[in-house]
């Protein structure tokens, strides 16, 4: 199984660069792997495709402002830091533009001084350890100077990150901790989401940068995704597991909530939990606990891919990529979505 298996072509067009008027209003594959079918849909069709028994499971993850722009002290040289994790109070890894640049003991200035740091190491794959000085407490200086860290492919220029606050966040986002949006939530307007309420329960991953690393082995039996962390409390993995006993399906809403549900599976049964999860799901995976999985469509030779393959096999899920993209289908983080059954 190589790297290359797992490519396909995507006009540059079908990159959705904004997300849709309305958040509903997005297109949606239905895929049926028993009968190795798809049907061209509207996201507000989900809940006709939702059994009695059936049990949505988000991601509750909150996507934080953690991009900064600044300048390096004295020289003013322009930086930009991607935070990733806090490692202790004040101090977190990032990823940084220059980093070569930015060698241990670099000073860099944010926002008119209102904010400052220190390089304090360099850790490995161009991560660098920053630690923060502020008069006040950290996240309510990030939450005024920070931006939202969209993807490379989402291109803005400078003042238009505006609409992205509240857009590349899902309704019902709450707990605060992720660098990238769960994005196959960000289908769910409020009218949907009343409809299909009761058949909703939420866990947390908070989205890191392994979900979106880039894989760098050709033999992907050796790719491992970084850890994420995770918290599944003891009522969702209750009303889950009563899901499954009663003959429901589990959809997961995606790939997060996917592997943070298989990580944690014992003998097929959902374990309450809180920690890292570090399970890597390649074709050939068995899943324990997701029954359908929603999710939007992912960049050629991406670790998300690898994991919609494993699902639905990686012959119908690249010829169903064939027909979105020949449909003219919007892609990656605004784009639209699959519901694989």
């Amino acid at each position: 199984m190589q790297l290359s298996d797992f490519d396909y072509e995507l006009p540059e067009e079908l990159i959705a660069q904004h997300p849709t008027t309305k958040r509903d209003s997005s297109r949606m594959l239905i895929v049926d792997r028993s009968t190795r079918t798809w049907r061209d849909l509207e996201f507000p069709s989900l809940p006709d495709y939702l059994k009695a028994e059936d049990l949505l499971v988000l991601n509750n993850t909150k996507v934080f402002p953690a991009r900064l722009i600044g300048e390096r002290s004295p020289t003013g040289g322009a930086v930009e830091l991607l935070l990733l994790r806090e490692v202790e109070p004040n101090i977190w890894s990032a990823l940084t533009r220059p980093a070569r640049r930015l060698t241990n003991g670099t000073r860099i200035n944010f926002s008119g001084s209102r904010l400052h740091a220190e390089v304090i190491d360099s850790l490995d794959n161009g991560e660098r350890l920053i630690r923060f000085e502020s008069a006040r407490p950290l996240e309510e200086i990030l939450d005024e100077i920070g931006q939202t860290p969209l993807p490379p492919y989402i291109k803005r220029q400078s003042g238009e990150l505006s609409e992205d606050r509240a857009r590349y966040q899902t309704i019902y986002a709450s707990e605060r901790g992720a660098i990238a949006a769960p994005t196959a939530g960000l289908h769910f307007s409020r009218e949907i989401f009343e409809q299909i309420q009761a058949k909703v329960v939420e866990i947390t991953l908070h989205v890191g940068y392994g979900t979106f690393e880039p894989i760098r082995e050709i033999d992907l039996r050796r790719h491992r995704v970084a850890p994420e962390y995770f918290s599944i409390n003891e009522e969702a993995a209750r009303t889950i597991n009563r899901a499954r006993e009663a003959g429901g399906r589990v959809v997961a809403v995606g790939t997060t909530t996917t592997r943070a549900l298989e990580s944690s599976a014992v003998d097929g049964t959902l374990c309450a939990g809180s920690g890292y999860a570090d399970l890597t799901i390649l074709p050939g995976y068995d899943f324990r606990i997701v029954d359908a999985l929603l999710t939007n469509f992912h960049l050629p030779r991406s670790s998300l891919l690898l994991l919609v393959s494993a699902f639905a096999g990686r012959e119908l899920t690249l010829a169903a990529y064939r027909h979105a993209v020949r449909e003219g289908y919007r892609f990656y983080s605004y784009g639209d979505c699959m519901l694989i059954l």
